[in-house]
């Protein structure tokens, strides 16, 4: 290794995003990359592609940054564990908001957190090959914008952590430089509470649709391309619903959603649902 390869450690690297991270990263040749997984039939997956295994707690003394790809659940006791032992003027990467937000993301002075999330490619975006058409989550072939935020610490080392986020999430467009709270509204409650739920009663209403007596492949077809028009329409403005479709869309709220749903955006609902999230006993505390 040469003296300007930075060591870029993964913790969790067996898991659904450590295994897309990590996939990207072996192709940078700026890093030394160190794998460190502790499920013994993830670490056997990774051996598989030829990659090696790294002692988690030595490891960590060495890295020059360090990627917590490990549930949000697990972020407060892993970062207490590890953070002790990473050297001075070391990057600590997280993948999720949450921890950070409640307060649960262990840190020290002489170190830089990191919080940085993918966007996941975008429902109006150039695709222009099959591979860019079938990577929906991102980091494979279609590019993606991603969030980033400084929890604590140095800028310089902020610019080095954001260099590895854009391989690592990769191919990336532009990267927003936003706040941990402003992560935490984007997601959970934008991307999850509000569009993730949508997106399950879609499915169950095609269900519903289905079970009223109408053809599978019919149901799907309108679906799938109103999906499409409802969304160009209601968020790129490309031609107006017409005064019918405004009167069902208004029958629609008032049979299905809860006049004071905004209320998702207070402060003291998104401290109710990260806490939720996190499986804590006691509130949010910020």
């Amino acid at each position: 290794m040469s003296d300007k390869n930075a060591i870029v450690a993964v913790i969790g690297a067996g898991g659904k995003m450590g295994t897309r991270i990590t996939n990207n990263l072996v192709k940078c040749n700026e890093y030394e990359l160190k794998l460190c997984e502790t499920s013994p039939r993830k670490i056997e997956e990774i051996e598989a592609k030829g990659l090696q295994i790294s002692e988690m707690n030595e490891t960590v003394k060495s890295s020059d940054v360090v990627i917590l790809a490990v549930p949000d659940t697990a972020i407060g006791n892993v970062s207490k564990q590890i953070v002790p032992n990473m050297k001075p003027g070391a990057v600590l990467l997280t993948l999720d908001p949450a921890a950070a937000y409640a307060g649960l993301l262990h840190t020290r002075e002489d170190i830089t957190s990191i919080v940085a999330h993918p966007c996941h490619p975008s429902v109006f975006g150039k695709y222009l090959t099959e591979e860019e058409h079938a990577d929906f989550f991102g980091g494979i072939a279609a590019e993606q914008d991603v969030v980033i935020a400084k929890y604590s610490g140095d800028e310089d080392k902020f610019n080095v952590g954001q260099e590895v986020v854009r391989n690592m999430y990769a191919p990336v467009g532009e990267i927003h430089r936003i706040t941990v709270k402003d992560m935490a509204i984007l997601e959970p409650t934008l991307a999850e509470v509000i569009t993730c739920m949508i997106g399950t009663v879609f499915k169950e209403s095609l269900e519903e649709t289905v079970k009223k007596g109408v053809p599978e492949k019919a149901a799907k077809a309108m679906l799938y391309g109103h999906i499409q028009i409802a969304l160009s329409v209601a968020l790129k403005g490309t031609n107006p619903f017409s005064d019918a479709a405004m009167i069902a869309i208004d029958y629609g709220k008032e049979a299905i959603i809860k006049s004071d749903w905004k209320r998702v955006f207070n402060d003291e609902e998104l401290d109710k649902v990260v806490g939720k999230m996190l499986k804590l006993e006691q509130p949010v505390n910020r």
